[in-house]
């Protein structure tokens, strides 16, 4: 465990925040994840890193919980103040030869963080992006993604395509030889593998990091 010395902290929604902190020299592949907490806390809460492998500095996507210690403790970081971080750990990663075919990312709220450290680190990808939210509010820094390579599927509101992402998939289809990395709620993990498998996409081209 070592300790990271917080930049800042970037408010996204009334809930949601990017926290930055120092990197501290640490190696990580895109889509691994951080346990993190306050200095002195026995309660470290996994993240998965939200910036690219090319930054000075180390990101994380966090989403403020009412009953959370972790999230709430994390909200009321100021720069200067000492985080401990252990990691990096998961096998949710982008190999070489992946990063030259067709990925569809399909996330659920801050489900996202590992696909814009994907984007980030490899902006030559090429990809599709799905982004279950419940209002184009929770469109988590949509405008780091080309916008014809993102598509926020909205359940509240209006915006984007009305409906959830496993809707969206069984209407529209991926192309067969898509590599689909899922990330966030069990749920639409599970839901999404039966219809892209039924849709004719190998189990071997899906690959998942559930988040809750």
């Amino acid at each position: 465990m070592f300790l990271h010395q917080v930049i800042a902290l970037r408010p996204l929604t009334a809930t949601a925040f990017v926290l930055r902190f120092q990197r501290n020299g640490l190696e990580f592949e895109s889509g691994q994840y951080l346990n993190v907490g306050l200095k002195g806390s026995i309660e470290l809460r996994e993240y998965s890193i939200y910036s690219g492998t090319g930054d000075q500095f180390l990101e994380i996507l966090v989403k403020e919980i009412p009953a959370g210690s972790v999230s709430r403790k994390l909200r009321r970081c100021r720069p200067g103040d000492d985080l401990e971080v252990q990691g990096p750990f998961g096998f949710f990663l982008l190999k070489s030869p992946m990063r030259e075919q067709r990925l569809l990312l399909v996330a659920t709220g801050t489900g996202i963080a590992p696909f814009h450290s994907f984007v980030t680190s490899y902006p030559q990808l090429n990809y599709q992006l799905l982004h279950g939210v419940r209002t184009v509010e929770d469109c988590y820094d949509r405008t780091v993604y080309a916008a014809d390579r993102y598509g926020a599927c909205v359940t509240r509101g209006p915006g984007g395509y009305q409906g959830r992402v496993t809707g969206f998939l069984a209407q529209s289809p991926p192309p067969a030889e898509s590599l689909v990395f899922l990330c966030g709620n069990s749920q639409m993990i599970f839901e999404a593998f039966d219809l892209l498998k039924a849709g004719g996409i190998p189990g071997d081209n899906l690959f998942a990091e559930v988040y809750f």
